[in-house]
């Protein structure tokens, strides 16, 4: 496997363990805006679905400036996936993808108007792997006691 599949699948094991996404945007005054949001799924870490309502302001900032960045963190790590996204009215995928989350947040069903999806498509995945929690403080006692410089894992940007 080469260095670059590798960090493509360390990007997606700590995605796949990450619940709650914050995806970050542009608004249309300017600002950059963040709200969770819930990963629905991910075909490789370079194409990320998520469900919204057509209606809502990040849909209509989406729209003006497609520029987007999702940020990951959990246990098992930190992934900051930069890229562009677009609104999907695919009532198919929609339907693959509506769970009883999606029904507790958004009303009416995939077969609502309102309901859309949100497609980002990533270009870079920066990462931060963490070696765990136990071993986290293990290295950071290192560092604070010694001169030696804690090892916290592995960071990198990855291309996707």
């Amino acid at each position: 496997m080469s260095d670059h599949d590798e960090q493509v699948r360390t990007v997606a094991e700590i995605m796949r363990k990450t619940d709650i996404a914050v995806l970050t945007y542009v608004a249309r005054e300017g600002a950059l805006v963040s709200t969770p949001m819930g990963t629905q799924d991910f075909e490789e870490p370079g194409t990320t679905w998520f469900l919204t309502e057509r209606s809502s302001d990040k849909v209509q900032a989406i729209e003006a400036d497609a520029r987007v960045n999702v940020a990951y963190s959990s246990k098992a790590g930190w992934v900051s996936l930069s890229g562009t996204a677009r609104v999907s009215e695919d009532r198919a995928k929609l339907r693959e993808l509506w769970d009883a989350s999606a029904g507790a947040f958004m009303s009416g069903g995939p077969d609502d108007p309102d309901n859309v999806l949100l497609e980002i498509d990533g270009s870079t995945a920066e990462y931060w792997e963490s070696p765990g929690k136990a071993a986290a403080v293990v290295q950071m006692a290192k560092g604070l006691l010694t001169d030696d410089q804690p090892d916290l894992g592995d960071n990198d940007t990855v291309i996707l």
